[in-house]
């Protein structure tokens, strides 16, 4: 089936629940380069906050994960914000935990945003 000039490719249905793709647009008013440019920076702010998340002092691990939460709430990535926000709650007992979960919701989110740059 051809594809025309406004339609995206879609990865398969099954990986819509890491980042939700409307919220994206109504957010970047459905500016497709604009979309990319959030995705970008998301990619790379989420990679930087979980190395301090993981290398940080306890005081510190709560304000980063409260930050990337938000960073992902605003691109539609729910699955990394609820994993920040269960970092942000953790107890000091349970953080590490909550920490390789926010790092695989991370990983997710990485993942479909390398496909979404990649097929546009």
């Amino acid at each position: 089936m051809a594809q025309t000039a406004n339609s995206r490719r879609e990865p398969p249905a099954d990986v819509f629940a890491t980042i939700d793709r409307d919220h994206l647009a109504r957010m970047t008013f459905g500016d497709c380069n604009l979309e990319r440019e959030l995705l970008q920076l998301f990619d790379r702010q989420a990679t930087m906050l979980l190395v301090r998340i993981r290398a940080g002092a306890p005081a510190a691990v709560k304000p980063l994960a409260h930050t990337l939460k938000g960073s992902a709430s605003g691109i539609g990535a729910g699955g990394v914000a609820r994993a920040a926000e269960a970092v942000e709650c953790a107890a000091p007992a349970d953080c590490s935990a909550a920490v390789d979960r926010l790092a695989q919701a991370v990983d997710e989110a990485r993942a479909l945003i390398a496909e979404l740059l990649r097929t546009g």
